[in-house]
Formats: C-alpha cells, structure tokens, sequence
C-alpha cells in the first residue's frame, strides 16, 4: 500500500496546479466568487518550491492552460483551434511567472513579497502590448465589484489591484509555511482600504455632485443574434428595431442615444438610403445620435463611430484605432491568409486620430470619445482620450458572438477600471449586452435588463443622468503607467544585486 502511495506521489504536483488553475478561472467565471482570486496562487507556490527549472516550467505552463481555456472558453463559439492556439500562448506568462519565482520561495523576506508581484505586474503589462495585446482577465478585473480596493487603481492603474492580490497571496502562501510575514501585507491591504473608502465619500458626496443638471443620456440594447446581422434579408428588420427604440427612448428627452457597435446593417456608403432613415429622424425628435457603422473611405473599410447631429448635415466620425487581430485583420496578411479559413475575419483598416465628439447642450459643449468593442480593454488608449479633453467615455460593442456565457461580465469589468482610472463616466451600448452607465468611482450606476433581471440578450434601453469631469485629471490619467516602472525597477535591482551577491538570479 505503501509503494503504490509513493509511486503516485508525483501527481501531487499537477493537483495544486490544477486547484490553482480553477481557483483563478473560477474568479471570472463567476465574479461572486471574487474571493477565490485572492488564494488562487497558493496551490501554484506549494507546487512550485524547490523544483528545476523544467519542472516549474511545466507545472507552470499546464496551470495557464488550464486557467485561460477555463477562462476563456466562450471563444470556441467563434473558434475552436483560434481558442486553444491562444490559451497555448497565454500560457506561456504562467510558465515564465514560474522560473521567475520558484527560486524566491524559499526565503520569506520582504524582498520577496515585493519581487514576486512585481514580476506578474510586469507580464501582465506585456501581454497588454505584445503582439498587438491581449490585455484580458487581468487578475484585477476579478474584484470590479469590490469597490474598496479598487479605487487606487486612479493612480497605480489596474496593475496595482494585481499587485495586491499575489502580494495576498504570497503572504498565504508564507503563513502556511510557517514563515509569517503578514504585517507588511496588512499595512498595505489597510492603506488600499483606507484610500478607497475616502475616495468613494469624496466621490459620492462632494466631487461629483451635481453642479447643473448634466447630461442625460440613453443607451440602445438591439439585441440583434450574431447570425442576423449581416444577413441580407434582415437589414429592414435590424433598422426597424433601433428605429422603434429609439423612438420610445426619445419621450424621455435625453441629450444624446447611443447605438451598439455596427448598430446600421449596411455599409454606409454602398447603401446611403439606411443612413437617410437615420438622418430623418434625427431631424424629427431633434436629438443627436450616436451609431457604429461600417464606413468606406478611398477603398478601405473602417469600424467606426458617428455622430449625427440634430438640425445639421455634418456628421462627426471616429474609426477605430486598435483592431483585433484575427479579427478585425490578418497580420501578416501575405502569410498567414489560411487562416481566413479558419476564423471569421474582417479587412479592417486602423484609424489613425483620437477623435473628440463635440455635445452641445444648455448652451455650452461637452467632450466625450469612443472606445469601440475592445477598445476599452486599453488602459492608456482610454488615458489618452481623457487626456486629449474627453469629459466621459463611451463603449459601444457587439459580444453576441460569445452566446449567453461569462464573456459579456468579463468585458465589463474592463470597462469598471477605465471609469476609475480616469474618473470619468462610462457609458455602454452593447448589441446583446451589458449595456449601462458606470459611475467615475467604478459603481455601475444602472444597466439595460429584462423583467427578470437578465443583462444579456434582452432587448431594451435606459437613460441616465451623468455629469462630466469637473476636478482635472487623476494622477494615472497625467502620468500613466509609472507604478509599473516602478515594479521593472526594483525587479532589476533584485536581480542585480543577487547577481553580486553570488546568488543564482531568477
């Protein structure tokens, strides 16, 4: 009995990493279940202590996979083999987190507690730019709920949520280890709680009160099926839709309606009459709307925003600045065009201005950009319309490729940070879902929902009250990303001196 204990004792290993693994998926699978972020890690650290390089390596890399295909498993509903290429790739950052620390596991010192989340901020940073970006369930879009700790991320950016939670976790990890060192960890938790709670009164009751009446505006909810909108038959059908609605919502006098991303059916310029429908009853209801559309300029396609303005011909537009690969785009094009094949993909051009939509109302003019579909995934792409003298933001986006499954909560959560991050509102129209307001201090204020409460697939609007920034800019708003700088820094010093002191470096 004995020798059959041992001779399955290596399994041990591949279970803590496959506890860690559901811990973390299970997290944004379920954003209820924030908490399990927070000792997600633990698993992973026992399984990792004192192994070789390839050992940790593997163990790492299979704790990833398990954690990205769990995570992101919606994708399969637009591409299987698309799916499982990029949680093969994403699993790499689990397996380089892993030699970057197995050697730091052993020595509770304070070294550690600052070294090991450093280097997860660092690759999380990375993977939000190389190839393009993929900057996707970031261990602190887990806690878009928990409003308390999540409010400094107005000057560290998400990265300094994340930061917190491994620290958490290590510290976990080192209690149970019976190598206590938890009172920096608690002064740093206090010091969060502390900022969060004063911002969110700061925020409630005094700098974002109401100076004037603000800015009424209302967000569109189609809910148009994915295998719908483009069909040719369904064009009337889709317009119609936005159409009725828009008229209901218009009773309410809002300042502005907004419609979900490629809301008109058509390409704008091949079919103008669907855009003259739009046009007309703009000039009827005497409110400006806001609409995604396809548009073509000297032969190449744009994913773009426009405004029409009441009582003017002009029309404002934006075209979408960073597109999704495989998505939007074929990189490489000349290469890679199999794989047009196997995914559903467009022949997108990039936009290349951070536009500013021009509102007026009571007689002055307010500020706002568009982030389109995943757009808002992009902390610095946000930061730089806010810094360009946008007043609020707006998503607008279509997830009904993702069915009815975690996807649409997941990219909300984004969307909470980009509030917080920049202090403005945020406001949403999503084709099948979330569609909604969120507040500058990440509360989502209301959301489009059915009778039964459903957020997704149902169709609807809502209109809301919201008031543009007043108070400047935030700290992450004018500097930006420093606080990983930071992190990069004091990583570097800590291989550099273990170098010197004779010690093997990560």
């Amino acid at each position: 009995m004995l020798r059959k204990i041992k001779d399955f004792s290596w399994w041990k290993d591949y279970l803590l990493c496959l506890f860690s693994a559901v811990f973390l998926a299970l997290s944004f699978l379920s954003f209820k279940l924030w908490f399990f972020s927070w000792f997600g890690f633990v698993p992973l650290f026992f399984a990792l202590k004192d192994k070789s390089k390839l050992k940790a390596f593997i163990l790492a890399y299979l704790t990833g996979f398990i954690f990205w295909l769990g995570t992101i498993y919606w994708l399969v509903y637009v591409t299987l083999i698309g799916t499982v290429l990029l949680s093969l790739y994403l699993a790499l950052y689990f397996s380089i987190f892993g030699l970057f620390v197995k050697h730091h596991l052993s020595e509770a010192t304070y070294y550690e507690l600052l070294f090991i989340p450093s280097v997860w901020v660092l690759l999380e940073y990375i993977r939000s730019y190389l190839f393009t970006g993929f900057p996707w369930a970031f261990l602190a879009y887990s806690q878009y709920r928990n409003l308390a700790v999540i409010q400094i991320a107005d000057i560290t950016g998400s990265w300094g949520v994340s930061f917190l939670i491994v620290l958490v976790n290590l510290t976990i990890y080192f209690f149970l280890s019976k190598k206590p060192r938890y009172i920096f960890c608690l002064f740093c938790l206090f010091i969060v709680l502390i900022y969060g709670l004063f911002r969110l009164y700061r925020i409630q009751t005094v700098e974002y009160k109401p100076q004037n009446k603000g800015i009424r505006v209302a967000v569109i909810q189609g809910n148009i099926p994915q295998e719908l909108k483009w069909d040719s038959q369904q064009k009337d059908f889709i317009l119609n839709r936005y159409l009725s609605l828009t008229s209901q919502v218009a009773r309410e006098k809002p300042d502005l309606i907004i419609w979900p991303e490629a809301a008109l059916p058509v390409v704008l310029e091949e079919e103008p009459i669907y855009f003259k429908r739009i046009d007309d009853l703009v000039k009827n209801i005497n409110i400006p709307i806001l609409l995604g559309a396809v548009t073509l300029r000297n032969n190449l396609y744009y994913n773009s925003a426009i405004l029409v303005y009441k009582n003017n011909k002009d029309i404002a537009q934006y075209n979408k600045l960073h597109l999704v690969p495989f998505g939007e785009y074929v990189p490489l094009k000349k290469i890679l065009a199999f794989l047009e094949t196997v995914v559903p993909i467009g022949d997108f051009s990039p936009g290349k201005e951070y536009t500013l939509f021009k509102l007026p109302f009571n007689n002055l003019e307010s500020n706002f950009s568009v982030l389109i579909c995943f757009e808002d995934l992009f902390s610095e792409l946000a930061r730089k319309f806010v810094k360009k003298g946008a007043q609020f933001l707006v998503n607008i986006t279509n997830d009904a490729w993702y069915k009815k499954t975690p996807a649409p909560f997941q990219h909300l959560s984004a969307s909470v940070f980009r509030a917080i991050e920049n202090r403005v509102f945020l406001v949403r129209s999503a084709n099948t879902g979330i569609s909604g307001f969120i507040g500058p201090d990440g509360r989502i204020i209301s959301l489009v929902k059915d009778k039964l409460g459903r957020e997704i697939f149902v169709t609807g609007y809502t209109t809301e009250r919201i008031f543009v920034n007043q108070k400047g800019l935030s700290f992450y708003t004018r500097y930006g990303d420093i606080f990983v700088g930071l992190c990069l820094l004091f990583i570097l010093k800590r291989m550099v001196s273990s170098i010197f002191s004779g010690k093997k470096a990560a």
